[in-house]
């Protein structure tokens, strides 16, 4: 069975987050996405849209939380818990996000993107161009780069698609190339949109 119709059957073919059963897509969770089912939510266009881009956020929209944060899906959880920390000077969201309760390894998944953080604790990723590299992002590499541990050789010109950031250091990045999750120094990588 594929991953979009075992996340259908799990889902009901409802949006996981706000129960809509219009325009729903895969979301693979990040920062490590793997693709499958245990890492990936069913969402509507209107949830990933906000999940994605702050500024696009309708606060009333995640009212819907109080609901989906009682998920026994992890991923769902993860979301739950970064939409409710960033609109946490909410009342309503500070309240829910008091009461959800998250494993110690489902809590470092949902922190490990640096939602959360105050701004002056978070780490800034940086292409070559100085440019701001942000979750989800995608780069092309610079040079062609030895992977380590391997015979394989990333070359120059390959797009690395949804990358994550390394929150303890500045200059790693991963992302796949082909089919291998790998490390990449940030000076060897510019931003694409």
């Amino acid at each position: 069975m594929s991953l979009v119709k075992k996340l259908h059957a799990r889902s009901e073919s409802k949006c996981e987050l706000c129960s809509s059963a219009e325009h729903l897509n895969v979301y693979e969770v990040p920062p490590t996405s793997k693709g499958i089912v245990d890492d990936s939510i069913l969402a509507c266009t209107t949830c990933i849209d906000q999940i994605e881009n702050p500024e696009n956020v309708d606060i009333n929209h995640w009212r819907c939380l109080n609901e989906s944060m009682w998920s026994e899906v992890s991923a769902v959880q993860v979301i739950a818990w970064r939409m409710l920390t960033r609109l946490r000077d909410e009342g309503w969201s500070q309240d829910l996000l008091e009461m959800l309760y998250l494993d110690e390894e489902t809590l470092k998944w949902a922190e490990s993107t640096g939602e959360g953080e105050d701004e002056s604790e978070k780490i800034i990723h940086r292409d070559v161009n100085g440019v701001i590299l942000q979750t989800g992002d995608s780069v092309v590499l610079i040079k062609d780069l030895k992977v380590k541990g391997s015979s394989m050789i990333a070359k120059q010109g390959t797009a690395v698609r949804r990358i994550s950031l390394d929150r303890e250091n500045a200059e790693y990045i991963e992302g796949k190339v082909g089919p291998t999750q790998i490390v990449i120094i940030t000076k060897y990588v510019k931003k694409i949109n």
